[in-house]
């Protein structure tokens, strides 16, 4: 099952994402929280689209994509996840995965614009596979960490590197301005995938390849992931792990780096997740 959300920021609504059409899922009464992930609403949407489906509105293609879930507890983003990305950021291939955190406030539609913060000279790209938690987990194993999750999803994982790298402190200044979490265009559940460690990811600017990938080459892979922050956290239903970006980002690039300005557009894509675009455009108030 493909789940989705459609509508203007601030009047959102849940849908299903079915054979090339959304529907208007809004009579199940739930969007998609924390409760609706707690309370296997994944389950009960399910039969209900089933009995339902023939009557449901059928979503306009003009309307706008929204975030796939709304109001998660918090964004876990894995650092320097691929062994390529490490190299190409002169940093050490780590023993341990690389934890932060990017704040729930940058998340938008898939398609929304990426907005340059105000002075920034550094903004970057990273496609990545975010997994969303299904229910509550703590200290759990490998083995059953994939039990925990709800769905995958598409995501870009926008990066301030000046703000990141050069501003002192930790990584979640640099990851967390407005825009910066671009979700969707569906949460696919765990049965859509024969292998979640193996999908191809790409990222495109301005119809050049810069990222191509396969998340075979995660260093650690999607359920060691859960099981590991589940030792330090408890992980939430709706919660969002980033998994990490493979090689390609601007900071990366040869002989110099290259970083998004206003006009330019980033197209990226999963297998199975669909694909988005963002335009950048220039903060103003």
């Amino acid at each position: 099952m493909k789940i989705t959300r459609f509508g203007q920021p601030g009047a959102e609504s849940p849908a299903i994402y079915l054979d090339g059409t959304r529907y208007d899922v809004s009579g199940f009464g739930e969007d998609y929280t924390e409760d609706f992930f707690a309370t296997d609403g994944l389950s009960r949407l399910k039969a209900w689209f089933e009995t339902n489906q023939a009557t449901l509105p059928v979503v306009g293609d003009a309307e706008r994509w929204a975030p796939v879930i709304t109001r998660p507890s918090k964004i876990i983003c894995i650092g320097l996840n691929y062994a390529d990305h490490a190299a190409e950021s002169n940093m050490i291939v780590p023993t341990e995965p690389v934890v932060f955190f990017k704040s729930t406030t940058a998340i938008v539609g898939c398609n929304d614009d990426l907005i340059i913060p105000p002075g920034s000279e550094k903004t970057d790209w990273e496609v990545e596979l975010a997994v969303i938690i299904g229910k509550k987990a703590s200290y759990i194993n490998q083995e059953e960490a994939l039990d925990y999750v709800a769905g995958f999803c598409l995501h870009n994982d926008y990066s301030e590197r000046a703000y990141q790298l050069e501003r002192g402190g930790q990584w979640v200044k640099g990851k967390s301005c407005d825009t910066f979490a671009p979700l969707g265009p569906w949460l696919a559940t765990t049965d859509e995938f024969e292998d979640i460690n193996n999908l191809r990811l790409w990222l495109t600017v301005n119809g050049k390849t810069y990222q191509d990938g396969n998340t075979k080459n995660l260093i650690f892979n999607v359920p060691y992931i859960i099981a590991y922050l589940s030792q330090f956290m408890t992980l939430l239903p709706g919660d969002i792990i980033s998994t990490g970006t493979p090689a390609g980002v601007g900071l990366g690039q040869k002989p110099n780096p290259i970083y998004l300005k206003a006009g330019d557009v980033v197209a990226l894509g999963i297998d199975g997740l669909g694909t988005s675009t963002q335009t950048a455009k220039a903060y103003s108030k």
